[in-house]
């Protein structure tokens, strides 16, 4: 048996525990790569959209007299956008309106009735002592009921003026554009001017976007059917604010996948109060487990 000198040995021993760190390392690079690419794997492609995109316009046709908004204009629900020229309209409501209020013939009436019940009270008292006719007495009751008819229809007709004003604002309101959520306004296809009428080429005169939640469109693929469910949560990067990661809840998920494509859809509410996170863009979407 052959010694080897004690510095061989240790120089055998040092390049024997090199190759088993290198060896350590491998290994590990290896499990890092791998947990890297199932982290990459779990991230899905997705779309940033508008909530709603609505374009707006009006039962009533006419000319159209204001619009009070432009392309870019943040807006509020029920805020005024657009009207139509309403000068007849609105003479009409105000009639309908001075008319409901009018009190004279009820109060005609009511005078009336006091004057026919005191009429009525002394022929009856007279009647009944013979001092007049049975006739004379009759004839003040009739009288006295016909003012308590004419009280009766002084008030049908003024709940039926007041029906009709409630009518012409109605109509009124219908020559009125107004926003239906706080939004932006996308495009305006129509300005002051111009011939508005339904049904024609050009249908709307303005289209508006809500983008306060926006709307998360995920694809994923049919192997992760089943793993997201409403109420979980997401992280979203978009794809222009990459150094940025939002947090998004899911609201529906497809309960049919696509044949063709082996994926489903499944759609996530993104909050969006500054509205500093644009829509129409790609993401990465990956739920939080």
């Amino acid at each position: 048996m052959t010694l080897l000198p004690r510095n061989v040995l240790g120089t055998a021993r040092a390049r024997k525990g090199a190759r088993r760190h290198l060896f350590g390392v491998a290994i590990f690079g290896l499990l890092t790569s791998s947990s890297t690419a199932l982290a990459a794997a779990e991230s899905y492609d997705c779309l940033i959209e508008p909530m709603q995109t609505v374009e707006l316009g009006m039962p009533a046709s006419g000319l159209i007299d204001k619009v009070m908004v432009k392309r870019g204009d943040r807006i509020a629900r029920n805020q005024v956008l657009a009207s139509l020229d309403s000068h007849a309209e609105q003479a009409a409501t105000d009639l309908a309106h001075y008319k409901s209020q009018l009190a004279g013939p009820a109060q005609l009436a009511q005078s009336k009735i006091e004057f026919s019940q005191r009429k009525f009270g002394r022929r009856r008292d007279m009647a009944d002592e013979k001092l007049m006719s049975r006739q004379d007495s009759d004839d003040a009751e009739a009288e006295l009921k016909q003012a308590q008819a004419e009280l009766v229809e002084a008030k049908e007709n003024r709940e039926v003026a007041r029906l009709e004003y409630v009518q012409q604002s109605s109509q009124l309101s219908l020559r009125t554009i107004r926003s239906p959520f706080d939004g932006v306004v996308v495009d305006q296809m129509m300005w002051a001017g111009e011939i508005f009428e339904p049904g024609a080429t050009r249908h709307a005169v303005l289209k508006l976007a809500q983008l306060d939640p926006l709307r998360v469109r995920v694809v994923m693929p049919m192997r992760a059917f089943g793993e997201p469910v409403n109420g979980m949560s997401a992280t979203v990067t978009p794809e222009i604010l990459s150094s940025k990661a939002y947090t998004a809840k899911i609201t529906s998920v497809d309960r049919i996948i696509d044949a063709a494509s082996g994926t489903f859809v499944v759609f996530m509410d993104l909050p969006n109060p500054k509205l500093d996170i644009p829509s129409g863009v790609k993401c990465k979407a990956a739920l939080n487990k």
